[in-house]
């Protein structure tokens, strides 16, 4: 019997080669003028940001440029809204990663609104979005958070008053996600590992979900054997378009299942960790989710309270280590060193490398939130897995 569940919706999907040029026709379709958030360099100046700024001026579309460096906060987001506020504006459009993405999606949400975003974020603000927005298109140019396909936007502060929260209602799904794979070609290898992980993250922590469905299930499995497939080899071979598809394939994919499944422990680290410490959050991802899996292993097996999860690790070795006739354990085990040897192949730095210290360690544990981790962990095991990473 399949068991009850809800699907968010998603946005009209364009996924393949070359649908960076279906972009400008799209945004006629919504008007003349519109807000290009972009990051700092990366985009811009490109061949491909050349042809779509010639492409938007043959069609008479006025273009204001915001640029973006590091994940958006709060700071940024409104002096968004207050410099175009003014402007004429009928779309916005995101061509970055997950943080220019988030930040797009978030000026969409909040143009024309007198509030601060802060008012709005969850546990942070005290008002609800009512879910109107500026009509939002998104093009990815790393393969990570999936952003692309969500109803979230993050926002983060960092220091000691710090926060990584979300924007979120169901209205705030992209009306268009463009997933063209060739946008990823020149994403340098630390960036490409980076995302990689944390798309892998959200793929593993979806299929794992205690909230997950049959749908999330499949989808995610689908999306775990293109990593199997494409990850090392997007992050050696950077202009293979094959293994940088199956990237974006997954990352989109890893949007819409965390989406619909929730997520686990690695990510409460990410919230906890990135609202403190100035981490890239695919660094957190990656470089945690070795050590988060093995010690909730140990802990499934330990309670044994969650045969169905152990199951699943069980399948999720097979499919990595593609080795036959062994052990669960043998598999589950090896799921484990998989993901060892994966922290070591594409250089994952400690968390020392960004200022975290030992001293560190019990206050961010204690703001950690485990959600839909299969196994409940407790402050010692947290802290193992913190400590096992400095």
């Amino acid at each position: 019997m399949v068991t009850s569940f809800q699907f968010s919706r998603l946005p009209l999907i364009y996924f393949g080669p070359g649908k960076i040029k279906l972009l400008p026709g799209l945004i006629k379709g919504y008007g003349s003028a519109i807000i290009l958030v972009t990051d700092q360099k990366s985009f811009m100046g490109t061949s491909f940001s050349a042809e779509l700024l010639e492409s938007l001026r043959k069609l008479e579309i006025r273009y204001l440029n915001f640029p973006v460096s590091g994940e958006p906060s709060d700071e940024i987001i409104d002096s968004a809204v207050s410099k175009y506020m003014d402007e004429s504006v009928d779309t916005v459009v995101s061509i970055g990663g997950g943080s220019v993405l988030d930040a797009g999606k978030a000026i969409s949400a909040m143009m024309y609104k007198q509030e601060s975003v802060m008012e709005f974020l969850e546990g942070v603000g005290t008002r609800e979005h009512p879910g109107t927005k500026l009509p939002f298109i998104a093009l990815p140019t790393t393969s990570g958070t999936g952003s692309e396909a969500t109803k979230n936007a993050v926002i983060s502060r960092t220091g000691v008053n710090g926060f990584k929260k979300s924007l979120r209602h169901d209205n705030l799904v992209p009306d268009i996600a463009i997933v063209d794979p060739e946008l990823t070609i020149s994403c340098p290898k630390d960036i490409t590992a980076a995302s990689g992980m944390d798309c892998f993250t959200q793929l593993t922590e979806s299929y794992l979900s205690d909230k997950g469905s049959k749908y999330t299930e499949a989808l995610a499995w689908e999306g775990l054997r293109e990593i199997k497939s494409s990850l090392l080899q997007s992050f050696h071979q950077g202009n293979d378009i094959k293994a940088r598809s199956g990237m974006s394939f997954a990352a989109l994919t890893s949007g819409i299942c965390l989406a619909n499944a929730g997520l686990g422990v690695v990510h409460g680290f990410a919230s906890s960790i990135g609202g403190m410490f100035n981490v890239p959050h695919g660094v957190i991802c990656g470089t945690l989710m070795a050590e988060a899996n093995a010690v909730t292993i140990r802990s499934l097996r330990k309670s044994n309270n969650n045969p169905e999860a152990l199951k699943m690790y069980t399948s999720l070795g097979q499919l990595f280590l593609d080795i036959h006739g062994k052990s669960d354990d043998y598999y589950i085990d090896g799921f484990v060193d998989f993901l060892r040897g994966l922290t070591y192949e594409m250089q994952l730095p400690g968390l020392n490398s960004y200022g975290i210290e030992e001293k560190d360690i019990e206050k961010i544990c204690r703001v950690t939130e485990l959600k839909s981790n299969p196994a409940k962990l407790s402050l010692d095991d947290l802290t193992e897995i913190i400590r096992e990473r400095l």
